[in-house]
């Protein structure tokens, strides 16, 4: 268990149990729809076929989803083959025949040296246009006064023990977040401040006169201000919230297995927000300067919160482990001792007298890319991992992981930006061995060699990024030029120009 997962996710209930359920949109799709694209694209690639021998249906649901590879490549079946080959490892990439991503953005992904079956990294790339649902007065919005919003969307998705909730959250997190964006649409457009409320209906359910509402209002004095960027950060963190409540619905009957890291990327009025759940990694490379857009979500990382959770809810614990951290496991024999310890309070290190409860597994165990949550998962943030369960014991892990994101916001229009200024995400193939650093020089050692102008740059500084990760193979598995180990993890990179759309070409 501890080698098939290494990342996971999903969210940090308060109870203990799982959030109340939301009504569905009627507009939102179940697992097995087409995701909507505002450019038409070609149909996803299609899956290599799961042999000749009489499969079960759910095990050809499993392969079909663990096959398919993004829509933008474009993948014949030969070529999806060539894609899943461990041996090889050949580094894939959209083709220059066919339409270019938006504002030229370059991908770039390789497979895994053999640590799972196939790739269970998914990417998106789609421009997404937003119909608002009603307008602030209330009234229902004329068609011929409608003016929607568009937003451009990117997202990895790095998935572990399957490639199913990658696989879905690739099709359907954009939706989620149209839905979200749909009552904000004529908010955003207006200058003024957000509404306090959305008016209702007449005589809807829900609906009152705030006449007759008394209360006390000394601590109301004002209102907190509330900015329109606030409202888009929490329309996505609504939609990875909605996300992974589809994925717990519907993980049965659509063999939604395993779990994902999700880092999204959403432009949309001049900024960009990026969102990130897992341990993947978003930088800025501006004039040569680095720009960090995330944070990697860890055991290490969200210690405390993780330890918190295990002090108000022990039961979470069920018996077997201890929200307490100490340098190492605590044997029988230093019963009575005093050890070094540290709580959810604590940033530092202190001494307790070690009691019996002090003998059972902690919450939170290793370091570095071997810290795991419960002995098993080594990401704290994702979607999935609804069945997710502790090695060998019924106890789950999921109420430990959160679905939300961290969203940071850069606003473009604030600076001048030239065609080598870039957004680089990638999965933690990519930074697993390579630095902040390292992939800034690549980007000016790369963006250099080509004219400011060619929007095929952008896909070369990607396959560069991932050639550089996974390294060459010799008699010793693959290998970097200073003869490190390269990634054996799948690796996927998308990279995207700041100038916008149209700005380089």
């Amino acid at each position: 268990m501890l080698n098939r997962v290494r990342s996971a996710v999903a969210h940090l209930v308060s109870s203990g149990g799982a959030p109340p359920s939301r009504p569905k949109s009627p507009d939102l799709p179940n697992a097995t729809s087409a995701p909507p694209v505002a450019p038409p694209q070609a149909p996803r690639s299609p899956p290599a076929r799961a042999g000749s021998g009489g499969a079960a249906p759910a095990r050809t649901v499993e392969a079909r989803a663990s096959f398919s590879r993004p829509t933008f490549l474009q993948l014949s079946p030969g070529g999806l083959r060539r894609a899943d080959d461990h041996a090889g490892r050949a580094v894939q990439s959209p083709p220059d025949t066919g339409r270019r991503l938006p504002w030229s953005t370059g991908y770039a992904e390789v497979i895994n040296a053999g640590k799972s079956r196939h790739n269970e990294d998914q990417a998106c790339c789609e421009v997404v246009y937003v119909e608002g649902r009603r307008s602030v007065s209330g009234a229902p919005r004329e068609p011929s006064r409608g003016q929607g919003l568009c937003f451009y969307y990117w997202g990895l998705f790095d998935g572990h023990a399957g490639g199913g909730a990658a696989e879905m959250a690739s099709r359907l997190l954009h939706r989620h977040i149209r839905e979200q964006l749909k009552d904000l649409v004529e908010i955003l457009q207006d200058p003024l401040p957000p509404p306090l409320c959305l008016p209702s209906t007449p005589g809807a359910p829900g609906s009152s006169d705030s006449s007759q509402l008394v209360g006390p209002q000394s601590c109301w004095s004002s209102q907190k201000e509330v900015t329109h960027e606030s409202l888009v950060v929490g329309a996505i963190e609504n939609a990875f919230q909605l996300m992974d409540e589809q994925m717990a619905r519907e993980r049965r009957g659509h063999q939604v297995e395993g779990g994902c890291c999700a880092l999204v990327v959403v432009y949309l009025l001049g900024k960009v927000y990026v969102a990130n759940a897992g341990d993947s990694r978003a930088i800025i490379v501006r004039n040569g300067e680095i720009i960090p857009m995330s944070r990697e979500f860890t055991p290490e990382t969200e210690r405390q919160r993780l330890q918190l959770l295990g002090f108000l809810k022990p039961e979470l614990l069920g018996g077997e482990f201890t929200h307490l951290e100490f340098p190492r496991r605590v044997q029988p024999k230093e019963l009575g001792q005093r050890m070094l310890y540290r709580d959810q309070n604590m940033t530092g290190w202190a001494y307790k007298k070690i009691e019996l409860e002090d003998l059972r597994f902690p919450l939170v165990c290793g370091e570095g890319k071997k810290a795991r949550v419960m002995a098993t998962i080594g990401v704290t943030r994702g979607l999935g991992d609804h069945n997710l369960r502790v090695c060998s014991s019924t106890l789950p892990i999921k109420p430990f992981l959160s679905c939300f994101p961290e969203v940071r916001v850069y606003d473009l229009t604030q600076y001048e930006h030239c065609p080598d200024d870039v957004l680089v995400l990638g999965t933690d193939g990519l930074w697993d061995v390579t630095s902040d650093c390292e992939v800034a020089a690549t980007v000016d050692r790369v963006l250099s060699a080509y004219e400011p102008n060619d929007p095929s740059r952008y896909t070369a500084l990607a396959q560069a990024l991932v050639l550089g990760a996974r390294g060459t193979p010799r008699d010793r598995g693959w290998r970097l030029p200073n003869n490190k180990l390269g990634s054996g993890d799948d690796i996927s990179v998308f990279v995207i120009p700041l100038g916008g759309p149209g700005s380089y070409s």
